[in-house]
C-alpha cells in the first residue's frame, strides 16, 4: 500500500474532510501534471448530440450475438444526482449504421452507475432484453421483445441474471440507495429505513420463465454465519450489494458489508444458487470488484492480511488463491474474455492527472510483463465522487473488441477499441 493509499485509507474515517481534502489534493497535482485528453485507438459509437449515453456495469455486455446491434441508455442529466427520478432511454445502436439508434423503454428506475441494468437474455442474446422498471408502484423486471416490441413483466427488479436466461437474483435497491448512493433505486422509500440489521429479506431468486420468487437470505443470515465481533456492535449498520451468478447458474457470489461508524468491514461470500452450502471466500475486511473467471474461480480486487492490496485469483470453496500482477495496487473492474479464458481487462480510476485507463493483462503472466494499455482518458471535475463516470470496461461476446463510458469529451458516451 503506497502513501496515497494509507492516507486515504485513514481518511475513510472521517468522509465529509476525506471530501474537500481529495479535492483540494486533485487541483493541486492536476495543475502540476502534463494534460491529456485520450489516447489508443478509440472510436465513439453513442450519438454525438449533447446527450448523455452510457452502458452500466461491467458485468454484462452491451453486444448481441451478432456483434452488430448494442444496448445504450441516454439521460439529460447524470452529474447531479446518482439515482435519478427521471426516465432514462434504452437504446439500440446499429453499428453498421454510424448513427442510427431506435428507442426501446423508458424505465423509472436507474442509477449513474449500473443503468437499469438493461442486458441481453440468454440463452440466445440475440431478440430479447430484460431491464428494471418501475410499474403500479412496485420495482419490477420486463422483458422486451426488441422485434415486436412485447413485453413480460416479472415481480421483482434483477440484478443479476443466469446466461441461460431462466435465473435471476435480485436485492433491496432502496436501501442500497440509501447506503450507497448511484448503486440504488430512489423512486420507492426504504422499508428498512433507520433499521441497522433487519430481520427481512436482502436476496431473492426469481424463476425468469414462470415468474415464481423464492426468499433466500435475511441480513441476520449474513450476520449471525461465523460471526466476528465487529458484526455484533450495537448500531452496526448491514447490507448487501454486487451479486453475481456463476457461468453455470449453479452458485452465486455476494460481497457482505456492515459498518461500524465510518469503519467499513466487506466479507466476499459464495453459496449455491438454492440458498445452500454458504462459503465465506475472503474475510480479510476489505473486498471491491469480482468477476466469476469460470465456475470455481473467482478474480478479485482485495487488500489482503498477508498480500497487501492487488488483484486476487481465489478458488471457490477453498482458501487458495495467487496474488496476480503486484505492480496494480489500485482498484479496478476486471472481467475475462469470453474466448479467452486467460485474458482480463480492467479499468482504473482517475489518477492524479484526472486520466483513467483501460488495460489487458494474462493470469498466465502473474507479473504482469504483457500488460498493454489500450485507452487513456480524462475526466472532468463535473463528473466525481457519486456521479464520477466509471469506465467499466465490457467484451464483445466474440473477444474481438472491448467497450467502455468516458466523459474525456465533456459528456458521458459509449466507446470501443477493436484489439
Amino acid at each position: 500500500m503506497n502513501l496515497e493509499q494509507k492516507i486515504n485509507y485513514q481518511l475513510n474515517k472521517y468522509p465529509r474532510i476525506k471530501k474537500v481534502i481529495k479535492r483540494g489534493y486533485q487541483l493541486t497535482m492536476y495543475a502540476i501534471t502534463p494534460k491529456i485528453k485520450s489516447e489508443g485507438n478509440i472510436k465513439c459509437v453513442s450519438p454525438n448530440d449533447g446527450m448523455e449515453y452510457f452502458f452500466g456495469y461491467y458485468d454484462k455486455s452491451p453486444w448481441d450475438a451478432s456483434g452488430r446491434y448494442m444496448l445504450c441508455m441516454r439521460a439529460e442529466d447524470t452529474w447531479t444526482e446518482p439515482d435519478p427520478k427521471t426516465p432514462i432511454e434504452i437504446l439500440l445502436l446499429d453499428t453498421l449504421n454510424k448513427g442510427f439508434y431506435r428507442k426501446l423503454a423508458s424505465p423509472l428506475t436507474w442509477n449513474v452507475q449500473q443503468g437499469c441494468m438493461a442486458q441481453w437474455l440468454g440463452p440466445d442474446f440475440k431478440n430479447r432484453i430484460i431491464f428494471n422498471d418501475l410499474r403500479n408502484g412496485n420495482y419490477c423486471s420486463v422483458i422486451m421483445n426488441v422485434i415486436t416490441g412485447s413485453e413480460k413483466i416479472l415481480p421483482l427488479p434483477v440484478y443479476t441474471v443466469s446466461n441461460d436466461g431462466k435465473t435471476a437474483l435480485s436485492l433491496d435497491f432502496s436501501r442500497l440507495h440509501s447506503l450507497r448512493l448511484g448503486y440504488g433505486y430512489s423512486a420507492l422509500s426504504e422499508s428498512t429505513k433507520d433499521v441497522a440489521l433487519p430481520d427481512t429479506t436482502c436476496i431473492w431468486k426469481m424463476d425468469i420463465e414462470s415468474g415464481e420468487v423464492k426468499e433466500l437470505f435475511k441480513y441476520t443470515d449474513f450476520a449471525r454465519f461465523q460471526p466476528r465481533p465487529e458484526m455484533q456492535v450495537v448500531g452496526s449498520v448491514h447490507k448487501v450489494n454486487h451479486i453475481m451468478l456463476s457461468p453455470n447458474g449453479k452458485r452465486f457470489m455476494v460481497l457482505y458489508r456492515w459498518f461500524v461508524g465510518s469503519r467499513k468491514y466487506t466479507r466476499l461470500i459464495t453459496c449455491n444458487v438454492d440458498g445452500t452450502d454458504m462459503y465465506v471466500l475472503n474475510d480479510d475486511d476489505m473486498t471491491s470488484h469480482c468477476y466469476w473467471k469460470d465456475d470455481e474461480h473467482i478474480i478479485a480486487f482485495e487488500n489482503k492480511k498477508d498480500g497487501g492490496a492487488g488483484y486476487y485469483l481465489m478458488k471457490d470453496k477453498t482458501q487458495v488463491y495467487q496474488h496476480l500482477w503486484p505492480q496494480l495496487s489500485n482498484d479496478g473492474h476486471p472481467s475475462y474474455c469470453p474466448t479467452n479464458n486467460n485474458m482480463v481487462v480492467t479499468d482504473s480510476y482517475p489518477n492524479r492527472a484526472r486520466v483513467a485507463d483501460v488495460k489487458l493483462l494474462k493470469d498466465t503472466d502473474p507479473e504482469g510483463k504483457e500488460m498493454k494499455v489500450i485507452a487513456k482518458v480524462f475526466a472532468p471535475f463535473k463528473y466525481d465522487n457519486d456521479t464520477r463516470c466509471d469506465l467499466h470496461p465490457r467484451w464483445k461476446r466474440d473477444g474481438s473488441a472491448v467497450c467502455f463510458d468516458s466523459v474525456f469529451e465533456g459528456h458521458r458516451g459509449l466507446y470501443i477499441v477493436n484489439l
